[in-house]
């Protein structure tokens, strides 16, 4: 039975598609309460949100045995109970027939195929205070923006690798990185790549549609974490402290025409069985309510910033993440499932063998870090792991037995 709506209906009306920085009364009410929207801010029906959050708080892992954990491994569908079951404490020991499983699956899906892509930052200036990211306000580091001129020089550098897909990111601020300026910048992107997606702060759909009209396909956001008590403490100021606003925020695009949407948790933040949890029923429903929709999983854990990890205390293992992307790929079996570069070499290699359909190749997480051409270089978002080229990464795919692809679309 399908307890989830079809579609969920806009019940504020569109302002013009502005999200500006919260005035002294939004900003005390999200202070107030994390569930709060600005007066600026698309509202949805908050049915899946619901549905997500109350699912996640009723999983308790301890109520989980082995017989579970045999009998979800023997569907060929799984309902959210047996995802449950695969994310338990009680499905570390199967482990291995969980991969093999998801290797089947993923081969079938998706063949011997591994994406390619690499981001481009084009701006860190962020009005968001998040305690876990080098690029959150507060922090001293060197802030950059692209001009039109670096923009062009950034993707006229990154063609010449031969990529095809591109993800342009800025920090989380509207003020420095207006809808007009990431619009301009995918208008350069268009005659150099077939896949063009976005990882910018979550706005209204009259901006997405914007966006979309002008070349954007897909859309990444990370939920950072699904535990609210976790994610008010994380984020104590900006448009980014309203919990639905950016759960609601892939919704949003795909209602305004985007090909496919990117899911994730940030790992670590909290306990990762059910941010993990959340983020899989959160695209399982999504997919239900737009099924032609191209959508994925990232599996983003906690780097360090600056050399520093700081003191956490739900960091998430190996063994820990490759149960999280076999649950993934079974539960989801048509979900892409992305690895960046914040991963190993060898733990990349490992998992695009399991059940990792694309990865991120030739990475700069400074603004401008792409062309020696950019004088001013900033800041890192965090320390990448794994550094390899687009030829290294092409050469290391095809040395695993693997298919390399560079674009799934043609832009007509």
């Amino acid at each position: 039975m399908n307890i989830l709506p079809n579609h969920h209906k806009t019940t504020a009306p569109q302002l013009n598609g502005r999200i500006k920085t919260a005035n002294a009364q939004d900003a005390a009410l999200l202070k107030e309460n994390i569930m709060a929207y600005t007066s600026a801010m698309d509202q949805l029906d908050m049915s899946r949100l619901n549905y997500v959050l109350n699912t996640k708080n009723s999983f308790a892992d301890e109520n989980f045995t082995a017989k579970d954990v045999k009998i979800a491994l023997a569907k060929d569908s799984l309902e959210p109970h047996d995802f449950m079951a695969l994310l338990s404490s009680a499905a570390a020991p199967y482990l291995e027939a969980m991969a093999q499983k998801a290797k089947e699956l993923t081969r079938a899906r998706f063949g011997n195929n591994i994406q390619l892509f690499t981001p481009l930052y084009i701006a860190n200036y962020c009005s968001n205070g998040c305690r876990y990211c080098g690029f959150n306000s507060k922090q001293t580091i060197k802030r950059a923006q692209l001009s039109a001129d670096e923009i062009q020089r950034e993707l006229e550098s990154i063609a010449k690798t031969g990529l095809q897909e591109i993800l342009f990111l800025t920090g989380e601020s509207e003020a420095r990185s207006s809808i007009e300026y990431i619009a301009e910048a995918l208008e350069l992107a268009k005659p150099y790549f077939a896949n063009i997606g976005i990882e910018i702060y979550p706005a209204n759909q009259a901006d997405y549609e914007i966006l979309h009209k002008v070349g954007a396909d897909f859309i990444t956001v990370f939920q950072e974490s699904y535990d609210l008590e976790a994610y008010e403490y994380y984020h104590p100021y900006g448009n980014k402290r309203s919990f639905p606003y950016r759960f609601y925020a892939q919704e949003r695009a795909l209602n305004s025409g985007f090909r496919g949407a990117g899911f994730a948790a940030l790992l670590g933040l909290s306990n990762f069985r059910y941010d993990a949890l959340a983020t899989g029923l959160h695209v399982w429903s999504v997919q239900q309510a737009f099924p032609a929709a191209e959508l994925s999983f990232s599996v983003p854990r906690l780097r360090p910033v600056n050399g520093e990890l700081g003191h956490f205390n739900h960091l998430v293992s190996d063994r820990d993440l490759v149960q999280i992307m076999c649950a993934y790929r079974l539960f989801v079996p048509q979900a892409q499932i992305t690895v960046s570069s914040r991963e190993s070499r060898e733990f990349r290699n490992a998992v695009m063998n399991i059940c990792a359909t694309k990865v991120s190749a030739g990475v700069q997480v400074d603004v401008g870090g792409h062309s020696a051409g950019n004088k001013h270089r900033s800041s890192d978002q965090f320390d990448i792991n794994d550094t390899r080229s687009v030829a290294e990464m092409h050469d290391d795919i095809k040395k695993l037995g693997l298919q390399v692809v560079y674009h799934d679309h043609i832009r007509v």
